[in-house]
C-alpha cells in the first residue's frame, strides 16, 4: 500500500511536486494534507492510526510547523515525524529534536536524503 504519509506544506507548488515525487521515487502514499498548524494538528490527532510518517514544513499560512510538532509528541510506535524546510539551521535542528522528530532536511538540498528516509522507512513497515 506505501508508506501513509500526511504533508503539512503551505506552497501548493512544492507540496504536489513533493507528493509526486515521493510517490514515484519512494513509495508513499499520500493520505492528506494541510496547509496552517491548526489544520495539521486536528487530521493527525483525529486520524491518530492512519498515518505511518508525517512531513511537517516549519512556515505555514497560520501557526507554526512547531505546533504541529508539539502535538504529535505522543504518537503510536513506528510512527515517524520528519521536517522539511528552508531553514533547517542548527537552532531549528536542536529544538525539532527536542520535540521528537525523527529527521530534519533542507529543502534546498537534502530532498535526496528525504527520498532515502522515506524509501527506507517503506521497507520497513
Amino acid at each position: 500500500m506505501g508508506l501513509r504519509t500526511y504533508i503539512v506544506e503551505d506552497n501548493p507548488t512544492i507540496r504536489e511536486n513533493l507528493i509526486a515525487t515521493l510517490e514515484e521515487l519512494a513509495g508513499i502514499k499520500a493520505v492528506g494534507t494541510a496547509e496552517t498548524e491548526n489544520e495539521g494538528k486536528a487530521w493527525l490527532s483525529e486520524h491518530a492510526a492512519d498515518w505511518d510518517l508525517a512531513i511537517v514544513d516549519l512556515f505555514l499560512k497560520q501557526g507554526s510547523g512547531l505546533g504541529v510538532l508539539s502535538a504529535v509528541r505522543q504518537r503510536l510506535p513506528g510512527q515517524k515525524i520528519v521536517v522539511l524546510s528552508n531553514y533547517a539551521t542548527a537552532d531549528i535542528r536542536k529544538r525539532c529534536e527536542q520535540l521528537g522528530v525523527d529527521a530534519v532536511f533542507d529543502k534546498s538540498n537534502e530532498i535526496d536524503a528525504l527520498i532515502d528516509f522515506c524509501v527506507e522507512q517503506a521497507e520497513r513497515s
